[in-house]
C-alpha cells in the first residue's frame, strides 16, 4: 500500500508542460501513432515517447481494451479518483486503527482517574498549544455536560466567535449541555451577539453578569481548567472531585443570579446598563482602581474611566470615592435609583 501511495504522486508530481500539449493531441485526435504526434507538436519522438509514458502512468491516457497500442485520453477527475483511491483506502484503514486504540484504552479512563494519587489530582500546562490540545481531548470525550466562565466579553473578534461556534455546535449536535457566563459588556459586542443568538438556536444556554468569579471551563463535574496566575496562557487541569464540585457550585450560584442572554436587543440593555453603572460606584466607593474596576467587569480602561467620568459628572463629585459616598449616603444604588445617561459599554 505504501508503494502505491508513492507512485501515485510520483506520477500526479512528474507531470510536464509539455504533457498537456500531448494530452490535448491524443485527447482530439484519438491514435498513438508517436511519430506523428511528434511531428504535429514540434517535439522528438523520444519526448513525445516519455510524454506518453508519464500520461499512462498519471491515469490521464489509456490503452484501448482490443487495441494495446490505441491511446485514448480521460477526464481529469477520472485520472484522479484512480490514483487517489489506494490513499483513501489506506486513510480509511488508519481512522479504524485509530478508532480501535482510543475505543480500546478510553474504557480504562474512569479507573485511572478514580485511583490517582493526591500529586496527580492537578496538573500545569505551561503553553497554549498544550492547553488547546487537551481541552481538544476533554470536548471529544464529554458525555454530558460543559460549564463555562469566560469573563470579558466586549472585545471579542468574528473569527474567534466562528472557532467557538464550530466547536460548540459538535458538542451541542452530540447532546452535550452547554452553559456559558459572560460579563454584561458581552450583549453590548456585535460578534458575541450574534455568536449567542446562533448558539442559542442550537440549545446552548448563556447568562450574563455584572462580575464573574474569573475563568473556568469544566466537563462532566469531573474536569476543570482554570487559567494560571501569571495570566499566561496556560492553565490549570484539576482532577480531583472535591476541588472540581466546589467550582461547580460556585458556578451555579452566578448562574441563578445571572440574566438570560439570548437576543440583545430585546433582552433589556437599559436595565443591563444601569447594573453596570451600580457595580461601578459601588467599587468606587471601596477604593478600587479604574485598572481593578475594569477588570472585574470585563471591559477596557478607556471604557470604564468614561463610565466614571459620566458617574461623577450627574454626581457632581469632585473624586472617584466621593462619588461612591455620595451615591451611597443618598441611596442611589437601588433599583432605578442611578440616572445617569446610560452609554454602551
Amino acid at each position: 500500500m505504501e508503494a502505491q501511495h508513492v507512485g501515485a504522486f510520483d506520477a500526479a508530481c512528474r507531470l510536464e508542460d509539455i504533457d498537456t500539449t500531448v494530452y490535448g493531441w491524443v485527447l482530439r485526435h484519438r491514435a498513438s501513432d508517436r511519430a506523428a504526434l511528434a511531428a504535429a507538436i514540434g517535439i522528438s519522438q523520444d519526448e513525445a515517447e516519455r510524454s506518453v509514458e508519464r500520461l499512462l502512468r498519471a491515469r490521464l491516457l489509456h490503452a484501448a481494451p482490443d487495441a494495446p497500442h490505441e491511446l485514448f485520453a480521460v477526464a481529469p477527475e477520472t485520472a484522479a479518483a484512480q490514483l487517489a483511491a489506494p490513499v483513501e483506502a489506506r486513510i480509511r484503514e488508519q481512522q479504524g486503527v485509530l478508532a480501535e486504540i482510543r475505543q480500546g484504552l478510553d474504557r480504562f479512563a474512569p479507573y485511572y482517574q478514580r485511583h490517582q494519587a493526591p500529586c496527580e489530582a492537578l496538573e500545569l500546562l505551561e503553553n497554549v498549544q498544550d492547553v488547546r490540545n487537551t481541552l481538544n481531548q476533554a470536548s471529544d470525550r464529554c458525555r454530558m455536560e460543559v460549564l463555562t466562565s469566560q469573563p470579558g466579553g466586549g472585545a471579542r473578534v468574528p473569527e474567534a466567535m466562528q472557532d467557538a461556534l464550530v466547536r460548540d455546535q459538535a458538542m451541542l449536535e452530540r447532546g452535550i449541555q452547554l452553559r456559558t457566563l459572560y460579563h454584561h459588556t458581552a450583549r453590548f459586542n456585535g460578534p458575541s451577539q450574534a455568536y449567542v443568538a446562533a448558539a442559542s438556536a442550537l440549545g446552548g444556554q448563556y447568562r450574563t453578569a455584572h462580575e464573574l468569579f474569573g475563568r473556568l471551563i469544566v466537563f462532566d463535574r469531573e474536569l476543570a481548567f482554570i487559567p494560571v496566575k501569571d495570566d499566561s496562557w496556560g492553565a490549570v487541569v484539576i482532577r480531583e472531585p472535591s476541588t472540581v464540585a466546589y467550582l461547580c457550585e460556585i458556578f451555579e450560584q452566578t448562574w441563578d443570579r445571572a440574566t438570560p442572554f439570548v437576543d440583545a436587543v430585546s433582552q433589556g440593555l437599559e436595565e443591563v446598563s444601569r447594573e453596570i453603572h451600580e457595580t461601578i460606584v459601588r467599587l468606587l466607593a471601596a477604593g478600587l482602581k479604574d485598572e481593578a474596576i475594569a477588570r472585574r467587569l470585563g471591559m477596557s480602561l478607556r471604557t470604564a474611566r468614561r463610565h466614571i467620568a459620566d458617574i461623577m459628572e450627574e454626581l457632581g463629585a469632585a473624586s472617584r470615592f466621593q462619588a461612591g459616598a455620595q451615591a451611597s449616603a443618598r441611596g442611589l444604588l437601588g433599583p432605578g435609583g442611578l440616572s445617569v445617561a446610560q452609554s454602551s459599554p
